[in-house]
């Protein structure tokens, strides 16, 4: 379906919700990683800016020229909360094709590409899973392994006691869950572990791990933050990051990795996976990720007849000299 030849969309997080669940943006995002392994997709390098009281200014984009889209996502996070945006272009033209409000966008791309790399490198047969925090992340991260492995059981581990109590529970609803009072019970025989937590100092160390398991770290994204210790993915027989430049610039849990590998070979097959040991998934926040799933909503959204059309968007000369209009 031509982009370009329809009037630019806004599209609401209703929107969003009613067009697309996690398996289409799976289906999505492990599309755009096959593109960007053979040099038709891009990711731009995530910006941000800080300013006084926390607060941050963040951008993260891509090209996907197989979808035929360019686009960028960006948000304000502050004290008060944050309402991310993500802006898309037709990739030849330049020619805007939607604003989307992006915070379920932003749970579905998190979420897929953590099921992209479950389904790359976690064993076939993994049906334990142990989640390691609670916050906004983990619900989507616990439907991401479920998404792609036959989980029969989840171990949920938050320093709260009332917080992993509650989330046991909500859980409860679609499969066996547990809380457990601390992180070596929640990960023993564990097939799977993410952790999602704002951890400063390492909350999992490699002695917590069984002889075949993924670590999926979600949680440390920026370099004073830390969840897994340096030798789990030291001993890890393979170390992979949907952004390997980025997470070696501002994950110091990889520091004593020899190798980082792009998710996007894995997933292209172009890196194989090492048949025992245990492995780790970097989740440093994939902006080409955002675009492929914008793509989807949108052309959900074009299908259905949903969206605000961005009407009349004539360019008008700007006053330059005082008294005129050039």
């Amino acid at each position: 379906m031509p982009l370009v030849a329809e009037p630019a969309l806004w599209l609401t997080e209703a929107d969003v919700a009613a067009t697309v669940g996690l398996a289409d943006a799976v289906v999505a995002v492990r599309d755009a990683l096959v593109a960007e392994h053979a040099g038709q997709a891009a990711t731009m390098a995530k910006t941000a800016l800080a300013w006084e009281g926390g607060h941050t200014l963040h951008a993260v984009g891509g090209v996907d020229h197989a979808g035929g889209l360019v686009g960028t996502k960006t948000w304000a996070h502050t004290a008060g909360g944050a309402e991310p945006v993500v802006a898309v272009w037709d990739v030849t033209s330049g020619r805007l094709v939607a604003m989307i409000e992006a915070f379920a966008l932003g749970q579905l791309r998190t979420a897929a590409v953590s099921a992209v790399a479950i389904d790359a490198l976690a064993p076939p047969d993994a049906t334990v899973l142990a989640m390691v925090g609670t916050g906004k992340q983990a619900l989507g991260q616990v439907a991401a392994a479920v998404e792609r492995r036959p989980i029969g059981e989840v171990r949920v581990f938050s320093p709260t006691a009332a917080h992993r109590d509650e989330f046991a529970q909500r859980l409860g609803v679609h499969l066996p869950a547990v809380a457990c009072a601390d992180v070596g019970a929640a990960t023993a025989g564990a097939d799977i572990v993410v952790t999602a937590t704002r951890a400063r100092r390492p909350i999992l160390d490699v002695g917590m791990l069984g002889s075949r398991t993924l670590v999926v770290a979600v949680g440390a994204i920026t370099p004073e933050r830390g969840e897994i210790d340096e030798a789990v993915a030291a001993t890890a027989t393979l170390v992979a990051s949907d952004s390997p430049t980025t997470a070696r610039q501002l994950s110091h849990e990889l520091d004593a990795a020899s190798t980082v590998v792009a998710l996007s070979a894995v997933v292209a097959g172009a890196v194989e996976v090492p048949a025992s040991g245990h492995w780790v998934f970097k989740a440093m926040g994939l902006g080409l990720a955002d675009v492929a799933v914008a793509g989807a909503v949108l052309r959900r959204c074009r299908a259905a007849g949903r969206g605000i059309p961005v009407a009349d968007r004539r360019r008008a000369a700007p006053r330059l000299f005082r008294g005129g209009s050039t």
